[in-house]
């Protein structure tokens, strides 16, 4: 797979919630910072969304919004409006006057990741992603969304099976969008995998993180001289590539130690390690504990 197919694999989207929010006249809501990725397609009217300390984003009919992150932030029909703090609620939401037609629709929505990663894997992304109604991606990703809706609303057998597939298209497609100008700033894994020579780097340690990458060997896949590249991946992907390496096989080692019965030998060998002790130790410096009680310690989490 490609890195942003094995990072999405690995965040292993679930347990969505989906729901109508409308809202009529003046309102402004205001809502704390929380784990769970967030994401809305406006079907009428428009808002204002103001996440913290950034400038207030208006959201016209038809666009999309992911957080992948969720911080604090507030949504009005004005950024002038004051909003009172609310709680997230898993059913439908109503804003400002509760009589009448709304002149506001969307439909929002929330999903769980795999927390083990996330920090790490989240790190690579952009704060948010917006997706404006002349994108002609936010129609697509509006029919993923009501399929989301519709599945979440019913029962059948299978439905968290659906949900998950369902919830890993709609993150290829918002995070594979190409206009997130507002992101181009920002260092992470989608700016790398659009820069041609990054991204044959990147597709290279990826398809082979068993093999004994240098900066030097990474340079010549991406035609560039070591010092250039170096220089270039460090800018763009906010760390060197020999430490961006050890962070996604960390990634997997994890995943792993969690989610199945491989012994370390075999963990050590499938990433890149000459021995189970060499990477015991690779793991207790950037962990803090040993593989084997990190194992213990999630699968006491899980079960919790």
């Amino acid at each position: 797979m490609d890195p942003l197919s094995d990072l999405i694999t690995l965040l292993r989207p679930s347990t969505a919630i989906s729901k109508p929010i409308t809202g009529r006249g003046h309102w402004g809501v205001r809502y704390a910072a929380h784990d769970a990725p967030g994401f809305t397609i406006i079907l009428k009217g428009e808002c204002w969304i103001c996440l913290a300390g950034q400038e207030p984003l208006r959201l016209q009919e038809g666009a999309f919004l992911l957080l992948p992150a969720t911080p604090e932030f507030t949504l009005s029909s004005n950024p002038d409006v004051a909003c009172e703090l609310r709680d997230p609620m898993h059913g439908p939401i109503r804003h400002g006057e509760q009589e009448g037609e709304a002149d506001f629709e969307s439909l929002g929505g929330s999903f769980r990741i795999e927390s083990v990663n996330a920090p790490l894997l989240l790190a690579l992304l952009p704060r948010m992603i917006h997706i404006p109604a002349t994108e002609p991606r936010s129609a697509r990703l509006g029919r993923v969304i009501e399929l989301i809706a519709e599945e979440c609303a019913g029962s059948e057998p299978g439905r968290e099976m659906i949900l998950q597939r369902m919830l890993e298209v709609l993150l290829v497609e918002a995070l594979r969008w190409r206009g997130m100008a507002a992101d181009d700033a920002q260092a992470g894994l989608l700016k790398g995998m659009r820069d041609p020579a990054l991204a044959r780097a990147l597709g290279a340690m990826h398809a082979d993180v068993r093999a004994g990458w240098t900066v030097a060997a990474l340079a010549k896949v991406a035609g560039q001289s070591r010092s250039a590249f170096a220089a270039r991946f460090g800018e763009v992907l906010g760390c060197g590539p020999i430490e961006y390496l050890a962070r996604w096989r960390m990634a997997l080692a994890k995943d792993a130690l969690m989610r199945s019965a491989k012994t370390l030998d075999r963990i050590a060998d499938e990433i890149g390690y000459e021995s189970a002790s060499a990477f015991s130790t690779a793991f207790r410096k950037r962990l803090g504990c040993p593989p084997g009680k990190f194992a213990r310690i999630s699968a006491v989490a899980e079960s919790a």
